[in-house]
């Protein structure tokens, strides 16, 4: 058994997620590497938290699959015989508004943003039923909830479902499990976004800088970190959320799009 605390990142094989994966590896936590296809990606994850002295290693799972989902934090446990954390970091982010939206885009999107990070708090909650530990589940959300805007309409109803699963989950499974929620701003450059574009929207806060990797998984950190914490979201955007914007910042950094 680890004497570290072990944590399951969900999508750490690359970008945010790999970021929260590595730096809570580098803080003294044994790190489980989720993917769903970054396979090559997952295992240089695993060997860079492993060179931080880091127990770690890559799981496999399409989280959108119910069984495969499910069958996720008993393959941790199996490994490391003991799981403390979850984050739940995975997300799609496909675009559609009011006027395109169909039930297979809100249903992909449910299926992989909110549906997933639920039954892996339900998870963490029966593995720690009658422990002394209290675990803690931390949900990827997005600013955009605190200012909304009617672009990527099923990705923001999904995000919205997971912002109010945080509260009710904090309620259902305390005392036990704490479940928070960290809101990114701009981030990283993603969709059809030029690296130009990118730049522009990331200043577009009060501070004239948005959320980096490392903000984000230092919040996470943090809230992990913060027994007295749950059922609350930090936004980590820069105060992006404290601007109103009729689109996203994609659309406002290039409005030919």
């Amino acid at each position: 058994m680890s004497s570290r605390p072990v944590v399951l990142v969900t999508g750490a094989a690359r970008r945010v997620g790999r970021e929260i994966a590595l730096h809570l590896a580098a803080s003294g936590f044994d790190v489980a590497v989720h993917y769903r296809s970054s396979k090559a990606d997952a295992l240089t994850t695993v060997l860079d938290a492993q060179a931080m002295g880091a127990n770690a290693a890559a799981f496999q799972a399409d989280l959108a699959d119910e069984t495969a989902c499910r069958a996720l934090l008993p393959a941790v446990v199996a490994h490391f015989k003991r799981i403390d954390a979850v984050v739940n970091n995975a997300s799609s982010f496909e675009y559609d508004t009011a006027a395109t939206f169909s039930f297979a885009a809100m249903d992909m999107h449910m299926r992989a943003n909110t549906g997933p990070a639920v039954l892996l708090a339900q998870a963490l909650h029966d593995h720690l039923k009658g422990c002394i530990e209290v675990g803690c589940v931390v949900n990827i959300l997005d600013q955009k909830l605190w200012n909304p805007n009617p672009d990527y309409l099923s990705y923001s109803l999904s995000k919205a479902a997971l912002e109010s699963a945080t509260v009710l989950l904090a309620q259902a499974l305390a005392p036990q499990i704490r479940v928070c929620g960290v809101a990114p701003g701009v981030t990283l450059l993603s969709g059809a976004m030029t690296a130009a574009e990118f730049e522009k929207s990331h200043a577009l806060t009060p501070l004239h800088r948005s959320s980096t990797p490392l903000d984000i998984a230092k919040a996470v950190r943090f809230l992990i970190d913060s027994p007295a914490i749950t059922g609350t979201t930090l936004l980590v955007d820069g105060g992006q959320h404290l601007q109103a914007q009729s689109r996203d910042v994609m659309f406002i950094a290039n409005p030919e799009k």
